[in-house]
């Protein structure tokens, strides 16, 4: 029960409730004295240039973030092209030269280089070579039409990509899903005395034509030789691919093949897409602060318990002039915004002259974010020099040295030994000895030295014409180099059946590439 007097709401007093701030805090504020109101007003106004700087800061975080991540995709994405030019030839004949190679692949498109792997006892090359165009549309079709051609008495292979750097297919298979999206053929072996609108009126017959260009030359009415049209149908697309490839047009067989990449794939970033106006990227600042202030305001309201924010005035922006923010000049308001000239977006950098002294933790939240990013800059530079690390067998060959320190490096890398999981078996069987159970008695015996995991029997023709003349060669793949090694070492010089084997580690690189012919 309760007794004494019932007071109503409306009146201020022991047991009435109220929402406001005054009520809950047992009475009426005074009023504030006009320094106090001054001081008020200096301390809403540093409150708001301290979160518009850390709204920047954080901004300019962001900002750089996403161009890092975009500096680090792009170099993916021009590996991975890299790695799309190229393609690998192998079973070529010990008579043929680098002339021969490049007169075979050169109506495909335009080749950046060849390397062939040279033996410095023999003075021949190995049997292989690594051709590099300068678009991947042209390996591509070098791969689709120059597989198993016979040139020099030997049926070449021709293989796609080293299979040693497998991290780039996920960026291959995106570049080439968005290729995907446009009907774009490749048309190469295209005559020197035809032009844009030679091939424009001829390929127009299988449909409408969005665009045809052809790769600029060295002057201006000279072309490379090939060019990319882009159909308004996938339909018209595939008609002219599979009507226009090898056609006789002023001499030279056309090579036509479906577009690999995108129009931009070989092109590089755009520049330029998020530059801001100083002006505009303060005010953006301004309006994030406000609203984080108003979200502070009103978490604050709810932890004490009120259901309704006061009527107190909106924030506004003092009259004064603002501190500059880190990196960012605030024009003058006396030039027109017209004329603010266009500058690339904020730096984080120390501010040298502030009116107002920053706290420790403000310094000290800067000095990390800088730090931050130096690390992140310089994780990216490790990386990037990683990634230029020679990996496949032609980067080896390209590979340039710079310095002593670099000569002996390179020298080191020329004397260590070459590791090879597979050993290679001569003169162990003839043609006829060859029969069902001859690969479980070889993996059988082999697997002594260790875990076997694959045995390839080869039979190879040292003529075309005579079919009697095999040689049998035996392959035998081991988990790891030293198994290999003390396999070779263990069977070498061995009698199997009354002949003498002779048995080397043989290169992994053709092995690979399921090339048997070295």
């Amino acid at each position: 029960m309760q007794t004494g007097e019932v007071i109503p709401v409306h009146v201020l007093g022991p047991g009435a409730r109220s929402n406001t701030i005054a009520g809950i805090l047992g009475g009426s504020l005074p009023k504030l004295t006009t320094d106090q109101m001054e001081a008020v007003n200096k301390a809403k106004k540093y409150a708001m240039e301290q979160s518009i700087k850390m709204v920047l800061m954080k901004q300019t975080l962001a900002h750089q973030q996403q161009q890092m991540a975009s500096q680090r995709t792009q170099v993916q994405r021009q590996q991975a092209l890299a790695l799309m030019c190229r393609v690998y030839v192998g079973s070529i004949s010990f008579e043929l030269k680098e002339d021969t190679i490049r007169q075979s692949f050169l109506p495909f498109g335009p080749i950046k280089s060849i390397n062939m792997s040279w033996d410095p006892v023999t003075q021949k090359h190995k049997g292989f070579a690594f051709v590099e165009y300068e678009i991947p549309e042209a390996a591509q079709l070098a791969l689709e039409q120059m597989n198993g051609v016979m040139i020099g008495g030997r049926n070449i292979k021709v293989v796609g990509r080293p299979s040693n750097m497998p991290q780039a297919q996920t960026v291959i298979d995106e570049i080439q899903e968005e290729a995907k999206n446009y009907n774009r053929i490749y048309v190469a072996s295209i005559h020197p005395d035809l032009t844009e609108e030679d091939i424009k009126s001829v390929f127009e017959a299988f449909g409408p034509i969005i665009y045809c260009k052809l790769a600029q030359g060295s002057s201006a009415h000279k072309h490379k030789g090939y060019g990319f049209i882009e159909y308004e149908t996938t339909q018209a697309a595939n008609e002219a691919i599979a009507s226009m490839n090898l056609f006789d047009l002023g001499g030279q067989f056309l090579r036509v093949g479906r577009a690999i990449t995108p129009p931009n794939a070989l092109m590089g970033p755009s520049s330029g897409s998020s530059i801001m106006p100083t002006a505009a990227a303060v005010a953006a600042a301004a309006a994030t602060a406000k609203i984080q202030a108003m979200d502070a305001v009103a978490s604050n309201a709810v932890a004490l318990g009120l259901t309704k924010l006061p009527n107190n005035p909106p924030i506004t922006t003092p009259s004064m002039p603002y501190i500059p923010p880190p990196g960012v000049a605030i024009p003058q308001l006396t030039k027109p915004v017209a004329s603010q000239p266009v500058i690339p977006p904020p730096t984080v950098i120390t501010p040298t002259a502030i009116s107002m002294v920053n706290s420790s933790s403000q310094q000290e939240a800067i000095k990390r974010a800088q730090e931050a990013q130096l690390k992140q800059q310089e994780e990216l530079q490790k990386k990037l020099l990683d990634q230029n690390e020679p990996q496949t067998l032609q980067q080896q060959e390209n590979m340039s040295i710079k310095g002593q320190n670099a000569r002996h490096l390179v020298m080191q890398k020329l004397m260590r030994k070459v590791d090879s999981r597979v050993v290679i078996l001569r003169n162990m069987v003839g043609p006829d000895d060859v029969d069902e159970s001859l690969q479980e008695e070889i993996q059988e015996e082999c697997s002594k030295f260790g875990g076997v995991e694959r045995v390839i029997i080869y039979n190879e023709k040292q003529s075309e014409d005579d079919d009697d003349n095999v040689v049998v060669k035996i392959f035998v793949e081991f988990a790891q180099t030293r198994e290999a090694e003390s396999a070779r070492d263990a069977l070498n010089g061995r009698y199997f059946a009354g002949r003498k084997v002779r048995a080397s580690l043989y290169d992994q690189t053709l092995f690979d590439h399921s090339d048997f012919s070295g």
